[in-house]
Formats: structure tokens, sequence, C-alpha cells
């Protein structure tokens, strides 16, 4: 017996269900969370959970988000801007060539 499931507050009609944002760190590259935020709005997309931050050798000047291997419901993203790099990981039922229109769409 566990909880009751929460009733989502953005059931409307047949527009799909907005998504959540995990935070489980408190550093993140700094302009990608509106990047995520704008992903979780568009719909099949159930959760976006930002992971380790490290840094690169390279220099990445724009954000840049690509998708990397598939998990289990969906995918890896590595997420690059300037010295930082680091993963997403996105609950989806996208394909991985949807899911990347989706993130082109978001950038």
């Amino acid at each position: 017996m566990g909880k009751p499931a929460k009733d989502s507050k953005s059931k409307q009609g047949n527009k799909p269900e907005k998504g959540r944002l995990v935070w489980n760190h408190s550093t993140h590259i700094p302009t990608l969370i509106p990047v995520l935020e704008r992903l979780i709005n568009l719909g099949n997309v159930t959760t976006v959970t930002p992971g380790v931050i490290s840094r690169a050798r390279g220099n990445m000047p724009q954000l840049k988000l690509r998708v990397s291997v598939p998990i289990r419901g969906g995918y890896k993203i590595i997420a690059r801007h300037n010295k930082s790099v680091q993963e997403v990981f996105i609950i989806t039922e996208l394909s991985q060539k949807e899911l990347e229109e989706a993130i082109s769409e978001c950038l």
C-alpha cells in the first residue's frame, strides 16, 4: 500500500500532460534549465533528470544537447556549454528522431 497518485493540474482536453523536472543537484549548466522546462511543456516527456556535471577540455560557446544512448524508458542526453558537460536523463515515449527534433525546437 503506497500513497495515492496525485492528480495532475494540467489535464485539459486532448493536450498531452506536462512532464516533471527533477532537481537532484544544486548545480546545473546555466542555460540548460530553461531549455529543459520548454521540453517538458511540449508533452510526451514524462520526466527530465539532470545528472552529473563535469568539466570538458574543449570549449562549446553555445549550449548543445546530443542524444547519447537509450536507457530504460527513454534516453540519456549530453548537454555541453562552455567547458561544462552534464548528463540529462529523459523518460519519454518519443523515438530518438522525434526527441532530437523536440530538442532542436526547444533550443
